[in-house]
């Protein structure tokens, strides 16, 4: 009986050590909890930020490009239309205002019954202590309304973590050409 114990015993403590050895400093760990200060993260603060985005669709460079056509029997919504977008975002109105960042992404027609797009970018900023960070915004955007609202769902740089909303109004639609100024709101918690 001794014996039996004795093997008992050893074989409990073997299995202690070999699941202590694969605790959360093994190199295959799926998750592990992480000290907030050490990634960086400090107090969540927030921030409201007023650029100006322009959609030129016109000219000899446009910085929006139809990717995909809308069927023709969607001429009113546009529905099924895609747009790239490479869009100047200005401190001021006009496009010769300060850039302060580039609007990247797409935007497409998302209604068959009225002109509400899905608009997916991500703002990169350029000018001061923002310079490389960026916010992504992911929405719908009621085009004829005069105030359209998108979440601001992430962002890198010192915007890590962020989160937030923008508010969308048009100041300039030319329908001729289709080129657009819009004012940005946005306001974000991050840290």
């Amino acid at each position: 009986m001794p014996r039996l114990l004795y093997f008992f015993t050893i074989s409990i403590l073997l299995s202690l050590i070999v699941f202590s050895a694969t605790g959360e400093d093994n190199e295959y760990v799926f998750r592990k909890s992480i000290n907030r200060k050490s990634n960086g993260v400090k107090r969540e603060k927030l921030s409201h930020f007023r650029f100006y985005w322009h959609d030129i669709l016109s000219g000899s460079k446009p910085t929006s490009i139809m990717i995909v056509p809308p069927p023709t029997t969607t001429i009113l919504t546009g529905f099924g239309l895609i747009n790239m977008m490479d869009n100047a975002l200005t401190l001021g109105p006009k496009l010769s205002s300060k850039i302060v960042g580039r609007a990247q992404g797409f935007y497409g027609s998302a209604s068959q019954s009225e002109l509400s797009i899905l608009m997916v970018m991500n703002f990169v900023f350029i000018e001061g202590k923002y310079n490389g960070s960026t916010l992504a915004v992911l929405g719908r955007n009621s085009a004829f309304e005069t105030v359209r609202e998108m979440p601001v769902i992430g962002g890198s740089g010192l915007f890590r973590f962020a989160r937030g909303y923008v508010q969308a109004r048009t100041k300039l639609l030319d329908l001729k050409t289709k080129d657009a100024t819009v004012q940005y709101d946005a306001y974000v918690l991050h840290y």
